[in-house]
């Protein structure tokens, strides 16, 4: 009784004063030392804040893209985002102050983002970082801009990724096209 109680309030919609009452509320990572890779977000909206679970606004592309590309044997829900570890991944934030859009954040943020995720990539040495999102990517690390893919150069000792951001709202990346690119970097990383 207790676990299907837990699993129906984990997959509770969260309801309009709940959504506002998650502006600029931070989200837990879900970490360890040694991952394979580190998948990197911009920072949270408001369903993810208020849900307490990375990338679960419905229409979030991540969890279906990372299925489909081979990190998980299952798509699992956001609820589930603790089982990532068990296989050698994890999910941080850039800016870990939900926003109901990116546009919202300042850049003085994504600099202060990064010096944080640089501490927390020294301490727990994932072996690759995947940051999702380009325009978020740059603004940290002072790029005019930036391709898809593997990057030339290493952060604090791990390989760096950009990926797109799988958000639904995110129109030039369909899923294909993020299954692709995910696909690419999981092959990168076996």
């Amino acid at each position: 009784m207790k676990n299907r109680a837990a699993t129906l309030s984990a997959r509770h919609r969260p309801t309009p004063a709940e959504l506002a009452a998650a502006e600029g509320k931070v989200i837990r990572d879900v970490i360890a030392p040694g991952l394979r890779v580190l998948f990197v977000g911009i920072n949270p909206g408001l369903y993810t804040a208020a849900t307490g679970h990375h990338f679960a606004r419905p229409g979030n592309r991540f969890w279906p893209a990372l299925h489909a590309a081979g990190f998980s044997d299952r798509l699992l829900h956001p609820s589930e985002q603790r089982e990532l570890l068990q296989r050698g991944y994890g999910i941080t934030n850039l800016v870990n102050r939900a926003s109901a859009a990116a546009d919202q954040l300042e850049p003085a943020e994504f600099i202060a983002g990064r010096a944080r995720l640089a501490a927390k990539v020294r301490r727990l040495r994932p072996r690759v970082v995947a940051f999702l999102g380009m325009g978020a990517y740059c603004h940290a690390f002072g790029l005019p801009r930036a391709a898809i893919g593997e990057q030339p150069g290493r952060f604090e000792g791990a390989r760096v990724w950009l990926l797109p951001n799988p958000s639904g709202l995110n129109a030039n990346y369909q899923l294909p096209a993020l299954v692709r690119l995910f696909r690419a970097l999981k092959r990168a990383t076996e």
